[in-house]
């Protein structure tokens, strides 16, 4: 399915991919596509990244999310330090625009702890949309085919999603927007990292390709 809420298509960047369209459509959204899954508060559970960024101090957010939004991560350690670090707080930086929608707050702490420049612009702009429609998605994300490559400070990851299980709620009249699974249901990514003085991987850039034929099962 596509990411949620027709509305949303200005968020994120030019090419982000978003779950605000209806799940069963292959059209793309006429303006940018964008990425991220939303929570409302609820019976929320804590989720800590399965790969703890290695020889940093900074204290990262605690992040805790509604029992019926998941995520799988199919990237295993790389065993190089930076890179392992590179996909944790990535991993993170995924759920904390989920938190900030949960919590309808634009500009949440731990969505800013993670990005910064126009990816941080974007994302704002795409938890506003979630919070102006009232509305979150629901069900399992997957991600997988993670390339990650890391320069001194600065980084790039490739990977993919599958939202074929990830469904809209529209939280007032409490429904779940089901619909079959369509080719824009996987989604490459490609995003820039930098890392800050704090020793954290933030999101600068995030684009996104639906339909990638690298993603498709």
């Amino acid at each position: 399915m596509n990411r949620p809420l027709r509305l949303a298509t200005a968020a994120l960047t030019a090419s982000a991919a978003l779950l605000l369209t209806s799940c069963g459509s292959d059209d793309k959204s006429s303006g940018a596509d964008e990425k991220i899954a939303g929570a409302e508060q609820g019976d929320a559970k804590k989720s800590s990244p399965p790969n703890e960024p290695a020889g940093t101090a900074a204290e990262r957010p605690k992040i805790s999310l509604p029992s019926d939004l998941t995520y799988e991560f199919e990237w295993a350690k790389t065993g190089d330090k930076n890179k392992d670090a590179v996909l944790a707080d990535r991993e993170q930086a995924i759920r904390s625009i989920d938190l900030a929608i949960a919590e309808h707050d634009p500009s949440h702490k731990a969505m800013r702890f993670y990005y910064e420049g126009d990816a941080a612009a974007n994302a704002q702009r795409y938890i506003q949309a979630y919070v102006k429609a009232d509305a979150r998605t629901t069900g399992a994300y997957r991600y997988y085919a993670p390339t990650v490559t890391a320069d001194g400070d600065t980084a790039a990851l490739t990977y993919c999603e599958d939202q074929s299980k990830v469904y809209d709620k529209y939280l007032k009249k409490d429904k779940v927007d089901k619909g079959p699974a369509t080719k824009n249901s996987y989604v490459l990514y490609a995003a820039k990292l930098t890392r800050n003085d704090a020793g954290v991987w933030v999101t600068t850039e995030l684009n996104a390709t639906r339909g990638s034929d690298k993603c498709r099962p």
